[in-house]
């Protein structure tokens, strides 16, 4: 009898242990999820209060004037995107703000990997040069507030110097793997180059803040983005994403843009 009362204790004790356990789990779980929430919430709140002066940022119109070719002209109608002060939060790299990078910069760091332009895929979307391609990137990130060089060098590390040896060919000007999820998907197609660069530019603005598209949305994928998800270059990658979100699965993804960035900096 004695032997029964000492077993039905033991396991009335396991059991409670175990609810004391689980109770210990459940709290530590949703204490990461609110941690990983509050920084989501702090690092929008950051990059809407970086707002800064507009002082002659180019406008959609003034985008599509200044363009060199390409049949993808910007909204005449269009208002200028509100500019923001660099700030760099927590030493992580804004996808939104003004930038210093020139069109220069852009030009000279593609050259620097010594890939040839293909201008004659690219002339067919309104590209003839790079040139042209760069200043494209420049007037079309400009326009939504995005910083050129964190769209332009993501191009470069998806395409792989716009050689393209994935899903995705040349032929559809998608310069970031808009729609290619893998297993043979190409991913969608553009009319022209400028289109192609204000599709990804625009995903890449949904991502970095809930503000609304100053131009008319040609990303058919604006719609699924989580907005403000990720408003640093860094949180592109999911698995370095705060909240799991993000462009890209690959390790490290936004990081290793960044490193580029940097290297792309230093042109002159």
């Amino acid at each position: 009898m004695d032997q029964k009362i000492k077993t039905i204790c033991l396991e009335v004790g396991l059991a409670i242990a175990l609810v004391v356990s689980l109770s210990l789990l459940g709290a530590k779980m949703g204490s990461e999820h609110q941690k990983k929430e509050a920084k989501l919430e702090l690092a929008e709140a950051e990059n809407k209060a970086a707002a800064g002066k507009r002082d002659g940022g180019v406008t959609g119109g003034e985008a599509a004037e200044n363009a060199e070719g390409g049949s993808g002209a910007s909204d005449p109608d269009a208002a200028p995107a509100p500019e923001t002060e660099e700030v760099i939060a927590d030493g992580q790299y804004p996808i939104m703000g003004k930038s210093p990078v020139t069109v220069e910069q852009m030009v000279s760091y593609f050259n620097s990997a010594n890939f040839p332009y293909p201008a004659e895929q690219l002339s067919r979307g309104g590209a003839d040069s790079i040139e042209t391609f760069c200043q494209m990137y420049y007037e079309e990130a400009s326009a939504e507030g995005v910083r050129p060089e964190v769209a332009f060098v993501q191009t470069m590390k998806e395409t792989g110097w716009l050689q393209y040896a994935g899903d995705t060919s040349i032929e559809q000007f998608n310069f970031a793997g808009l729609g290619a999820t893998g297993g043979g998907a190409a991913g969608n197609s553009y009319p022209d180059v400028r289109t192609g660069i204000r599709a990804q530019i625009q995903h890449l603005k949904a991502y970095a803040t809930a503000d609304a598209l100053v131009q008319e949305c040609v990303d058919d994928r604006y719609e699924y983005v989580t907005k403000g998800s990720a408003p640093y270059v860094e949180w592109l990658g999911q698995k370095e994403n705060p909240g799991g979100l993000g462009w890209a699965t690959d390790e490290n993804y936004g990081y290793f843009i960044v490193e580029m960035i940097h290297s792309m900096n230093q042109m002159k």
